[in-house]
């Protein structure tokens, strides 16, 4: 039993027809009457008396129908009030991510905001960090999640997590669950640029570089290239978190290869609750997504059998 099933119960005995009510709220009446069913089921009584035209509420219906009223009308004014939370800031935050994080990590998002600031509108904007520093800094986005921002801007910067990279391959390269920068120089690796250069920062104190055959700034057409089977690439672990059996994730030994996540907001002064109850909520996600394992790489291993 939800908030909504309760909503289209009343609706149903407000109308006095399914019909009616499935008319009005608006659904299909096929889908109206599988909800009352369903909650008739739930609570183990019948709530409608049918009739050759419409519906009237049972004893069982008419207790239902008072406490849900009560019920909604409680909802109802608690929405309000969280609305009310809102009153004199923004209406509207707009937030940045890189391409590689918008597809595990935006659903989780938009559904806790839906769900707590209905009246708030969350916008997003996807690009990689040196565009997202540059929307921030000139006030185009109000907050982004970013890849290991350089000090000194005039940002407000909070670690949310290291993440390591991997390599990936087609699984008909038959790559071992551990691979050494060696056996890198022999694959033809695709990259994005940001990754490639980030990747090479953190190899010239060795005296390492990494041979890329090609640098494509596409996260999607590497991953549908990788799996095409003729390419390999190194990503951070939760971009191929989904990845089938068809591909294998290898870890880099010899050097750690990382990069450091960090929510990233203009230090102007502001006293905005929508923003930072929107700050709250991207720290929460991360932390779902941490314990869900979404940034490991033993978190995407199959079982050694």
């Amino acid at each position: 039993m939800n908030l909504r099933t309760l909503r289209y119960f009343v609706a149903v005995a407000d109308a006095g027809s399914l019909t009616a009510a499935a008319a009005a709220i608006p659904i299909a009446q096929p889908a109206l009457t599988r909800q009352v069913r369903e909650l008739e089921a739930q609570l183990g009584v019948p709530l409608f008396n049918r009739l050759p035209r419409g519906v009237r509420l049972t004893q069982a219906g008419v207790i239902l129908y008072e406490s849900a009223q009560r019920i909604l009308q409680e909802a109802d004014q608690l929405r309000q009030r969280l609305a009310r939370q809102l009153d004199g800031t923004r209406s509207t935050v707009v937030l940045g991510v890189p391409p590689t994080l918008s597809r595990i990590m935006l659903p989780g998002l938009f559904e806790q905001c839906l769900a707590t600031l209905p009246d708030l509108e969350l916008k997003t904007r996807e690009a990689f960090t040196p565009t997202l520093l540059d929307w921030l800094e000139r006030g185009l986005i109000d907050m982004a999640v970013v890849t290991n921002p350089e000090s000194g801007r005039a940002l407000n910067l909070t670690p949310l997590l290291g993440e390591p990279f991997t390599l990936v391959t087609p699984a008909r390269m038959h790559m071992p669950p551990t691979v050494s920068l060696a056996q890198l120089e022999r694959l033809p690796l695709l990259m994005t640029t940001l990754h490639h250069d980030l990747v090479e920062k953190q190899l010239r104190p060795l005296g390492k570089r990494l041979p890329v055959r090609a640098l494509i700034d596409s996260v999607d057409s590497i991953r549908e290239m990788v799996a095409l089977g003729n390419w390999a690439t190194i990503m951070p672990v939760s971009v191929f978190k989904d990845a089938g059996a068809d591909l294998v994730m290898s870890e880099i030994t010899g050097v750690q290869i990382n990069r450091l996540l960090v929510l990233a907001c203009r230090r102007e002064p502001q006293n905005d609750r929508a923003m930072r109850l929107i700050e709250e909520m991207v720290e929460q996600q991360f932390r779902r997504l941490i314990a869900d394992g979404v940034f490991s790489l033993y978190a995407h291993r199959p079982p050694v059998a």
